[in-house]
């Protein structure tokens, strides 16, 4: 299966894009799932047919799905939900306050995800489209496995010990409503499944995230922190789509200085994403709403090409050799030398671009050696392990008699 991520500034045409794009695979004989994470659902308007909380043929081999958030938290959350709930009671909070505030920031989202594995295995579809909310809901949901990593490993068993010795006597002196183990266990699940997600999203074969822009300075500088960020927690950037561009034919002066400057910030856009490829779509003359229109914007974006391809392949960190020492290469494009800061914890490499943060877990070769010293050059974060082991002497190969 081949898992397509869309986002980008609220606005700049990511549900339209992400619809012409399955409509163009399905019309290839693909069978076709696009799915819209995003709570503000737009994707229904965008195909002109309802769609609902389970997949919904829309045309032949396309489906179309728009998550229902209360279905969703039910069947992943509402264990822990009714635990956070009567925790935000005991402290003296309103009921009902209390268990609007149990749902927390983000989960919304986060729950839609969990169709990505579930659509994986099941082999229905050939393709997986996601329209995912505007950049910064999309940058906090792609980071949170990484963040439920560190707490599963290093919070997750403390909490649990400590819960079951010291619970029932809270509970019995105070009354403080303590996680039992179907909390625990309701935690496990959600994160043993978010970790299955995580790796399907972080495999350059199987899945890719788009970024939609328009020639715009505030959505390209958008853009461009989000290109650092998903670089930063490993995941592929394969294209850029450029959309509502005013074509030439539009011939008033009204329009001229708008013209000049898309033109100056389509130029930047090459630049700065190369050698990702940068494709380009028209602002049509009508809303692009229906299967007509949308065929006719796939046409513009993608021409004759397949909708679905890998139009980019690069490698997000590596390890390589220099000398004695060894470089571990993490892109982080745009970021300055100010942004980043490094602490390293035995095993782990906390690498942080302004306000966001990964925790990488190091191979063997590198956890055993220091770091001496650490660069920024060309949107690469170059850190050096010095390695002052004695080289192995490598003997020469037998020859044959």
């Amino acid at each position: 299966m081949r898992i397509i991520l869309y986002t980008g500034k609220g606005g700049v045409g990511k549900t339209s894009v992400a619809a012409a794009t399955a409509l163009r695979a399905a019309e290839q004989g693909k069978r076709t799932l696009v799915l819209s994470t995003d709570p503000a659902h737009s994707l229904a308007d965008s195909f002109d047919v309802p769609l609902g909380p389970d997949p919904v043929q829309v045309s032949k081999d396309l489906w179309g799905q728009e998550i229902e958030v209360l279905r969703e938290m039910e069947r992943h959350w509402s264990t822990v939900q009714e635990w956070l709930a009567a925790l935000m009671q005991w402290q003296g909070m309103d009921e009902v306050v209390a268990e609007e505030l149990a749902v927390l920031p983000g989960m919304e989202e986060l729950v839609g995800l969990l169709y990505v594995a579930q659509y994986y295995d099941s082999d229905a579809w050939d393709v997986l489209i996601i329209d995912c909310a505007p950049t910064g809901e999309t940058l906090r949901l792609l980071s949170f496995p990484e963040m439920a990593r560190w707490y599963m490993n290093h919070i997750f068993p403390i909490q649990r010990r400590t819960a079951k010795a010291l619970g029932p006597f809270a509970k019995a002196i105070i009354g403080l409503p303590s996680p039992n183990g179907k909390v625990f266990a309701a935690l496990e699940q959600l994160y043993r499944q978010l970790d299955r997600v995580h790796g399907l999203l972080t495999q350059p074969e199987v899945a890719s995230v788009r970024l939609v822009v328009n020639a715009e300075k505030m959505v390209v500088k958008e853009t461009q922190r989000t290109f650092t960020y998903l670089n930063l927690y490993g995941y592929h950037t394969d294209l850029v789509v450029c959309n509502r561009l005013i074509p030439p034919e539009v011939d008033h002066s009204f329009f001229n200085n708008w013209r000049a400057s898309q033109a100056q910030y389509l130029e930047f856009i090459h630049e700065c994403f190369s050698p990702i490829p940068v494709l380009t779509a028209p602002l049509l003359d009508r809303e692009v709403v229906g299967l007509d229109p949308l065929r006719e914007f796939s046409m513009h974006i993608f021409g004759e090409q397949d909708p679905v391809q890998l139009f980019y392949r690069g490698q997000m960190q590596q390890v390589v050799r220099d000398g004695p020492d060894r470089l571990l290469k993490v892109p982080v494009p745009f970021a300055s030398k100010e942004d980043v800061k490094l602490v390293r914890n035995g095993e782990e490499l906390a690498v942080q671009v302004g306000w966001y943060r990964r925790n990488l877990h190091l191979p063997r070769m590198l956890a055993v050696l220091d770091i001496t010293q650490a660069s920024l050059g060309d949107g690469t974060l170059v850190i050096r392990f010095r390695d002052d082991r004695p080289q192995r002497v490598r003997r020469p190969a037998r020859q044959r008699d």
